[in-house]
C-alpha cells in the first residue's frame, strides 16, 4: 500500500488521466437509448474528461473551459449527465490551488449558480409547488458549495503549515546566528582578559628581569628584590589566568572554589603600587566620594588603568612619569591616565599596529562600549599620551 501511495504522489497527472477515462466511460452507461445527439454529448463528455485530466497542471484554464462547456450545454439544451461531475472536481481544485483569487471567486460563483441555471433551463417535471422547486435547487447547490469550501480550507491549511515551516526555519537560522554572535563575543572577552593579564604582568616581569640582570654584580640586594617582584607578579598572573580559564572548566573537582574574584576599583591602588615597584613614577589621586559601583564598571576601570600603565611602561621611554585620576560623579566614574613620555607612534594605536601591538587600546574601547561609556585616547599636548574615560553607573539603552 505504501508503494502504491508513493506512486500516486509521484504521478498526479497520470492518476487524473485515469479518473478522466473512468468519467468518460460512465458518461455513456445507460445514456445511449435516450441520447438524441450522441456526437454533441460525446464532445462535451470528452472535454469534461480533459478538464479532470489537466486540472492540476492548468487549473485556471480548465476552469474557464468548464465554464464554457456549461454555457454551451445550456445554450444547446444538452441535459445534465455524469460528465458534469467534472464541474465539482474543478471547483474543488481551483479553490485548493494557491493561484489568483479571481479564479477561486469565479469557481464559487459558477458553483452557486449552476443549479439555479439548470432548474431554469430544465424545470422539474410533474406537479410540485414553487417552494419544493426552490428547496430542490438549494439541495443541488450544496455539493458545489461544499466542494469550494473544502478546497479553500485545504488551501488555507497548506498556507498555514507553509508559514509554520518558514517560521521554524527562520527561528532556527536566528538561533544559529545568535549562537555564533555569542561565541564570538565570548571569544573576544576571553581575548581581552588574556591580553590584559599577559601584557601587564609579563611587562612588569621583563622590566624587573632586565633591572636584576643589570645590577646583579653591583647590587645583589636590589637584584634579589627584583627577583621577588618577578615571582610575585608571576603568581598573580597565574592566579588571574586560572580564574579566567575557570569559565572553560566548570565543575572540575575543587578548582572552582580557588579562582580569585574579578579586579575592582579598590585594587587600582595596589596596581599603582606594583607599577611603582617596577620603577615607574605614578601619581595617584581619587576625587569625589567613593561608593560601590556595578561589577562591570569596576572591572572596566581596573583594566583601563592597567592597560594604560602597561603602555606607558612599554612606550614611554626612560624617566617617564604617569598620573592616574579617579573622579566619582553623581552618575558615573571618570578616569584620566596621562604620562609625559615620548609615547608610541600613532599607527600603533590604529588597526592593531605591527605584530599585534595596539590591541590593548582596541580592547579598552570594546570594554567601555560594553558598559555604555565613552573613551578618548591620543597624544597629549606637550608630549606624552592621555587616556580619558567616562563610565556611567547604568548602561545606556
Amino acid at each position: 500500500m505504501q508503494r502504491l501511495y508513493d506512486f500516486i504522489r509521484r504521478h498526479p497527472t497520470g492518476v487524473d488521466c485515469f479518473w478522466a477515462v473512468v468519467l468518460f466511460g460512465f458518461s455513456w452507461v445507460g445514456q445511449t437509448p435516450r441520447v438524441d445527439r450522441p456526437v454533441a454529448y460525446g464532445v462535451i463528455a470528452a472535454l469534461f474528461s480533459l478538464v479532470v485530466a489537466l486540472r492540476r497542471r492548468a487549473p485556471e484554464k480548465m476552469l474557464l473551459l468548464a465554464v464554457a462547456l456549461g454555457v454551451v450545454q445550456l445554450g444547446f439544451g444538452l441535459m445534465p449527465f455524469v460528465a458534469d461531475f467534472a464541474m465539482l472536481v474543478i471547483i474543488f481544485t481551483v479553490a485548493a490551488h494557491d493561484g489568483p483569487r479571481w479564479a477561486s471567486r469565479l469557481a464559487l460563483v459558477g458553483g452557486l449558480s449552476a443549479s439555479t441555471l439548470s432548474q431554469i433551463r430544465w424545470p422539474m417535471a410533474g406537479p410540485g409547488s414553487d417552494a419544493a422547486k426552490v428547496f430542490f435547487t438549494i439541495i443541488m447547490t450544496v455539493p458545489f458549495a461544499l466542494a469550494w469550501v473544502l478546497g479553500d480550507s485545504l488551501r488555507t491549511r497548506r498556507a498555514y503549515f507553509a508559514q509554520l515551516e518558514e517560521r521554524a526555519s527562520r527561528l532556527e537560522q536566528e538561533r544559529e546566528a545568535q549562537a555564533k554572535v555569542a561565541v564570538a563575543a565570548e571569544r573576544a572577552r576571553i581575548a581581552r582578559e588574556l591580553h590584559d593579564v599577559v601584557a601587564h604582568n609579563v611587562s612588569v616581569m621583563v622590566v624587573q628581569a632586565d633591572g636584576a640582570a643589570y645590577v646583579m654584580d653591583s647590587s645583589p640586594e636590589t637584584a634579589k628584590q627584583a627577583l621577588e617582584t618577578i615571582s610575585t607578579t608571576g603568581r598573580q598572573a597565574l592566579a588571574e589566568m586560572r580564574r579566567l580559564l575557570g569559565i572553560l572548566r566548570t565543575g572540575e573537582h575543587q578548582e572552582a572554589g580557588e579562582y580569585v574574584p574579578q579586579p575592582d576599583v579598590g585594587q587600582i591602588e595596589d596596581l599603582v603600587e606594583q607599577v611603582r615597584g617596577a620603577g615607574l613614577t605614578v601619581d595617584f589621586a581619587i576625587e569625589g566620594s567613593p561608593r560601590p559601583l556595578p561589577s562591570g564598571v569596576e572591572l572596566t576601570a581596573y583594566r583601563i588603568v592597567q592597560e594604560a600603565l602597561t603602555n606607558t611602561r612599554k612606550h614611554g621611554g626612560p624617566d617617564v612619569g604617569a598620573s592616574v585620576r579617579l573622579v566619582y560623579f553623581d552618575d558615573g566614574l571618570g578616569l584620566l591616565v596621562e604620562d609625559d613620555g615620548r609615547g608610541a607612534p600613532q599607527e600603533m594605536y590604529e588597526d592593531g599596529g605591527a605584530d599585534g601591538r595596539g590591541h590593548g587600546l582596541i580592547g579598552m574601547r570594546e570594554r567601555v562600549g560594553m558598559v555604555g561609556g565613552t573613551l578618548d585616547a591620543g597624544p597629549r599636548p606637550g608630549g606624552g599620551f592621555r587616556i580619558s574615560a567616562l563610565l556611567p553607573l547604568k548602561p545606556a539603552h
